[in-house]
């Protein structure tokens, strides 16, 4: 009698500890998939903000259309990307391009002079700084959850729940291209 007790109890253990941990990766789950959305309406602001930008500059610098074609087959390749490693991808990309079109109001005065590419430009650089951080806020989640399922008691029921590891949104090989200053060339 005692020893179905004994079982009965260690299986009651087993299904809340099951329990506790699928709800804990869920949220974490979540809280991943929260964090993506915010990164994609900050991104989604910034797709907005390149075609006025991009207008601003054509007047002044026509015959930089290598750049201006770059930037906008970079804004239509991240705008139709699809998931963390696609959009960190094609984010990194537009990135570049940006940084090369905002170079171009070094070798153009009156386009560095022109009110409406100071507001853009600001505009710009304030998404970024948003994008940054929402990228860091994105990374820390994914941070918690992939240690969420590999810890355990949570280890040993993630992978029957579906629970599988998440990529971070990562500038990846051309993180030094992106963070190198853009030259101007004359």
């Amino acid at each position: 009698m005692s020893t179905g007790w004994i079982v009965l109890g260690v299986v009651v253990v087993l299904v809340f500890l099951a329990f506790s941990a699928y709800n804990r990766l869920v949220a974490l789950s979540q809280r991943v998939g929260q964090a993506f959305a915010d990164i994609d309406v900050q991104l989604k602001q910034r797709h907005d903000l390149v075609p006025n930008l991009v207008e601003t500059v054509k007047g002044y610098a026509s015959h930089e259309r290598g750049t201006l074609d770059d930037v906008i087959k970079a804004r239509n390749s991240a705008m139709s990307a699809q998931g963390p490693a696609q959009v960190s991808a094609a984010e990194t990309q537009l990135s570049g391009a940006l940084g090369r079109l905002i170079a171009l109001s070094e070798a153009y005065p009156d386009l560095k002079a022109n009110a409406n590419f100071q507001q853009l430009a600001s505009e710009l650089s304030d998404l970024e700084n948003k994008i940054a951080a929402s990228r860091r806020f994105f990374n820390n989640a994914v941070q918690e959850y992939n240690t969420g399922i590999q810890q355990m008691p949570a280890a040993l029921f993630a992978g029957m729940f579906g629970f599988t590891k998440k990529d971070f949104f990562d500038l990846g090989a051309s993180r030094t291209e992106v963070e190198a200053a853009p030259q101007v060339k004359f």
